[in-house]
């Protein structure tokens, strides 16, 4: 059989370049994957940066720690304590105590992300100065980086300062130091402190307190989010790992459909070996053994490109801001034998099918069936198709019944299009030939044989059909779903704001740091209006008593907040909020009005507050609401205005705006708070629709050369019956225009149900917002798959079309 695998290889060579190179991809994005992610769990442990020269940092409480019967539980605090005052003093007594303070600071001419600092803690980087001298009075600053000179004048949100000293960049941050009497006055809050002091007699200080003695690497822990590597590589790593399962599963799909489509292709053949005593398992074997024989060197040549491609990879995300600076490729050889294995298993997992059908040939019935597909649903194809779809269904039904938020998590809108493209790809010669009929109808009926010819071949050649519109069925489908998923969301979260919105006005803040005290007293003053000013904070609460959850709160006095927003609200009143109650959403173990729950508030002091109301879950977003006295440590950073009876609008906005920070119309707040795609999610789409693009055009090449080579004769019968060779070629080109129409269609329907569940669950969740689906994506999509399927047709019949008819009809098959 090896010797036969090896001789159908040599010959037919054209209908497995597309298994070969598809393979080979798939197997180097699979060792890319692996190596990426063997080199991020290979992480170095990161090093201090700001306090690499600190002796020891005391950092008050930033962490909540809830005893669990499985173990304590944690959360990051939204609002860290200060170190209290009185152990700051018994620091002093041990050693010099420098108060930390971090700021965002804005300037036109400045890095976007600028933060400022005292400049007593310059030293602990350590920082020296390059050009200048140290900041002495309160309008006198020293920065990082080039961007600006000792003696210019820089205006910022903090107000207008001197740059007299520069600072050699250590490349972690953009600072600008200021004395530490104006820096206590920026940011009067600090909440740790540099003790130059014996580690071991700063800890006896703070023993039996909620606080952190940090030495070590362990001062990492005070630079501003000392977790972003490890949140960074989590993050590429769910983007690998889904663009690995992608690849997998196209891969799979790919090399199924191009074996099958052979496999019909050489039914007279399979007939003509079991003619001559061939048994149908020497028939399977001998397609396993050509799988074999494409897998084996596919999955080589993968590793060795894979090997290259991790490099590049590695530096794109790099790039991209997607990793580390650190991240490189490190030296592994498990990701190398996982790829080549997995590429073989995909190889000869794609040909099961195939060799089944294949063996099942009888041995005259190959030899006397005509062209036409008279049996392409086997009972294979109808069991398999029917148990995905019905699973699909059963799931979204189960889903919607039990957890409908489950269907917006990107988990599961990335997972579930996967089902009803296998169960949608696999049924589709049911629907391959009313799909064709409808399609040509109208070019059917145009002057000429054209059009029905293309609708009668597309229609008698349904395993033809099914297998070159398979690829761009996935591709849709996955543009379709994934992108409309995301657009969706976003348009329900848009149509949220909207909803709840019921100010005139809203206010933000100039800078990060919430309003000042007077700017607010200003904004409250405003005649005309009533003023809402709320607060971003959080709340925990343990729930099923094992499970601490964070939930986003915010702060606002219960009065001007019934005026000024329109909650979802399932039960309860608004105007029943007040330091003693909380407003939850339905998602909450507890949320029964009236009902008492157990929260932690965002400081981490436990308290006992009573259900006022409830809202619905919504898209995740609807938070719970407390009063300012329950969110201690939280600024002011919205202040919504709504028009008093009878006020004049334009007089309301020219006072807000005189009063201080951003002002937005309802219409203006809609459009800029609307929600985006974050990075990480967009270029892990960009990935997997790029993967899936990729095997798209190999998969159609593959496949319309492979059907226009097997087609000569019939051209060649054309051409002897009158046909110019034009008219042959326009004829090839409008089949598979229409084949890749087919497969948009059923793309399109796969996106179109997917969507319309997740629609479903959003109406449950109390929000209806239309359907986005990403016309202008899927129609470049549809458009380079028709480019691909025309090129990649048209040109293997022209090749052939230069020898005369006579000959062409006369072919060997």
């Amino acid at each position: 059989m090896l010797s036969v695998a090896l001789c159908t290889l040599r010959t037919r060579w054209v209908t497995y370049v597309g298994s070969f190179v598809a393979l080979s991809l798939g197997v180097a994005l699979l060792a890319v994957m692996g190596l990426a992610l063997a080199s991020s769990l290979d992480a170095p442990e990161r090093q201090p940066e700001r306090f690499a020269a600190a002796p020891v940092v005391v950092q008050g409480q930033d962490t909540l720690s809830v005893p669990t019967p499985i173990g304590d539980r944690t959360q990051k605090l939204a609002h860290p304590r200060a170190v209290p005052e009185e152990t700051v003093a018994k620091l002093r007594r041990l050693g010099t105590v420098v108060a930390d303070r971090s700021f965002p600071v804005r300037s036109a001419k400045a890095p976007g992300d600028l933060v400022g600092h005292p400049w007593s803690t310059a030293a602990f980087a350590p920082y020296e100065i390059d050009g200048g001298r140290a900041p002495r009075g309160a309008d006198e600053v020293v920065v990082t980086g080039d961007w600006a000179r000792p003696g210019e004048r820089v205006t910022t949100d903090r107000g207008t300062a001197t740059v007299v000293g520069t600072l050699a960049s250590r490349g972690f941050e953009d600072a600008v130091f200021y004395t530490d009497a104006r820096a206590a006055v920026l940011s009067p809050k600090s909440t740790q402190v540099v003790v130059k002091a014996d580690a071991a007699e700063v800890r006896e200080v703070v023993g039996g307190q909620d606080l952190q003695v940090l030495t070590g690497t362990d001062r990492r822990l005070a630079d501003a989010d000392p977790d972003r590597d490890s949140e960074a590589l989590t993050a590429m790593n769910a983007m690998f790992g889904t663009a690995g399962g992608v690849t997998a599963f196209v891969s799979v799909f790919v090399v199924a459909s191009t074996f099958a489509f052979a496999v019909a292709q050489r039914r007279r053949e399979f007939g003509l070996l079991r003619t001559a005593g061939a048994t149908p398992g020497q028939i399977r074997r001998t397609v396993f053994a050509e799988a074999l024989v494409v897998g084996v060197p596919a999955s080589a040549a993968g590793c060795v490109l894979g090997a290259y491609g991790a490099l590049a990879l590695a530096a794109w995300v790099v790039d991209g801001g997607l990793a580390p600076s650190w991240f490189t490729i490190g030296d592994f050889t498990w990701p190398y034998h996982m790829a080549f294995w997995t590429g073989l298993l995909v190889a000869l997992l794609g040909v099961i099918a195939a060799s089944w059908r294949a063996g099942r040939t009888g041995p005259a019935q190959a030899l006397r069936e005509a062209s036409v597909d008279t049996k392409a649903m086997t009972w294979g194809r109808w069991l398999f198709g029917a148990g995905l779809l019905l699973t699909a269904a059963v799931t979204l039904g189960l889903a919607l019944v039990s957890d409908p938020g489950e269907l917006l998590h990107r988990k599961t809108y990335v997972s579930r299009p996967m089902l009803l493209i296998t169960a949608v790809a696999l049924l589709a010669p049911i629907l391959v030939r009313p799909l064709t009929r409808l399609i040509a109808w109208l070019p059917a009926q145009l002057p000429g044989a054209g059009g029905m010819l293309v609708r009668e071949n597309a229609a008698a050649g349904i395993r033809r059909t099914a297998a070159i519109a398979a690829p761009v069925l996935v591709t849709v489908a996955l543009a379709g779903s994934l992108l409309g998923a995301t657009a969706t969301l976003n348009e329900a979260k848009a149509t949220e704001t909207r909803e709840q919105t019921a100010a005139s006005f809203v206010v933000t803040p100039a800078g990060d740091a919430g309003f000042d005290a007077a700017t607010l007293a200003r904004l409250r003053a405003t005649k005309g209006a009533v003023v809402s000013a709320t607060s971003s904070s959080a709340v925990y609460v343990l729930e099923d008593g094992v499970a601490l959850v964070k939930s986003e709160a915010r702060a606002a006095q219960a009065a001007p907040l019934a005026k000024t927003v329109h909650l979802p609200l399932a039960a309860g009143k608004v105007s029943d909020l007040d330091d003693d109650s909380i407003i939850v959403n339905e998602e909450w173990e507890k949320h029964t009005v009236g009902q008492n729950v157990d929260v932690w508030l965002g400081d981490g002091t436990k308290k006992s507050l009573r259900i006022a109301a409830v809202m619905t879950t919504g898209t995740g977003d609807n938070g719970a609401y407390v009063t300012p006295a329950n969110a201690p440590g939280a600024s002011v950073d919205r202040v919504d205005a709504a028009l008093a009876d009878g006020a004049d609008p334009a007089a309301v906005a020219a006072a807000l705006t005189k009063a201080g920070g951003h002002v937005f119309t309802k219409d203006q707040w809609v459009r800029a708070s609307r929600p985006e795609t974050d990075r990480t999610t967009r270029y892990g789409f960009m990935l997997v629709l790029g993967i899936a693009l990729l095997y798209t055009g190999i998969s159609l090449a593959n496949t319309m050369v492979m059907a226009t080579s097997d087609r000569v004769r019939d051209l060649a019968v054309l051409r002897l019956a009158g046909a110019t060779q034009w008219q042959v070629l326009r004829l090839v080109a409008g089949e598979a225009l229409m084949v890749v129409a087919v497969g948009g269609v059923l793309g399109l329907l796969v996106a179109g149900l997917n969507l319309a569940g997740m629609w479903s669950a959003l109406g449950l969740l109390s929000v209806w917002s239309p359907v986005m689906m990403p016309w202008s994506e899927l129609g470049a999509t549809v458009g380079a798959c028709a480019v691909l399927a025309v090129v990649f047709s048209v040109v293997p019949a022209g090749l052939a079309m230069r020898r005369r008819a006579v000959e062409l009809a006369g072919i060997r098959e």
